[in-house]
C-alpha cells in the first residue's frame, strides 16, 4: 500500500495550501473527501457483488448436489416399491388360486345390522338429534357427573347422614 507520513502529509496540505489558496481550500477538501467517499463505497460493492456471484455459485452446485441425491433417493425407492409391489401381486395371485371356504360372504342380515349400526352412530354423532329419539334408541341424552351418579345409585341407608363426621 501507499506509505504516507506526517511529513508528507504536511508538504502536500502546505503545497495545496499555496497553489489553491486559503479560499477555496475547504471547499476542495470536501470535494476530495467526497470523491474518496464514493471511491470505497463503489469499491466496497463491486467486493460484495463478487463474493455474492462466488456464493451463488456455490449454492448453484450444492443445489445441484442435493438434487441428483433426492433423485437417487427417488429411484431407490420406486424400485423398492416396485419389487414390493409385484412380490404382493404375486403373492396375491397365489392367494385367488387358495379359497378359503370357511370365509363366507356376509349374509343379507348382517349386512342389515351392520347399517343399522351405522345410521344409529351417525345419528348420535349430529347435534340436531332430538332427545325424544335419543332416549328412544338407547343414547344417552346428557351426562352426569361421578359424584351425581354415585348419589343417584347409593343405597337408601347411606343417604340419611349427610355430614361428613359423626
Amino acid at each position: 500500500m501507499i506509505d504516507i507520513a506526517f511529513s508528507k502529509l504536511a508538504i502536500i496540505g502546505v503545497a495545496a495550501l499555496v497553489f489553491i489558496g486559503p479560499e477555496k481550500l475547504p471547499k476542495v477538501a470536501r470535494m476530495a473527501g467526497t470523491l474518496f467517499g464514493r471511491a470505497q463505497r463503489y469499491i466496497n460493492e463491486v467486493k460484495s457483488e463478487v463474493s455474492r456471484e462466488m456464493e451463488l455459485d456455490e449454492l448453484r452446485k450444492m443445489q445441484q448436489e442435493v438434487q441428483d441425491a433426492a433423485s437417487d433417493v427417488e429411484k431407490s425407492v420406486k424400485q423398492g416399491l416396485s419389487s414390493a409391489d409385484d412380490a404382493l401381486h404375486s403373492a396375491w395371485g397365489d392367494a385367488d388360486t387358495d379359497i378359503n371356504p370357511l370365509m363366507e360372504p356376509p349374509t343379507f342380515d348382517q349386512a342389515t345390522l351392520k347399517s343399522k349400526n351405522f345410521r344409529k352412530k351417525k345419528m348420535a354423532a349430529t347435534s340436531a338429534v332430538p332427545s325424544w329419539y335419543k332416549r328412544q334408541s338407547g343414547q344417552k341424552s346428557r351426562v352426569i357427573s361421578g359424584a351425581a351418579r354415585m348419589a343417584k345409585f347409593r343405597p337408601a341407608s347411606a343417604r340419611k347422614s349427610t355430614a361428613f363426621f359423626h
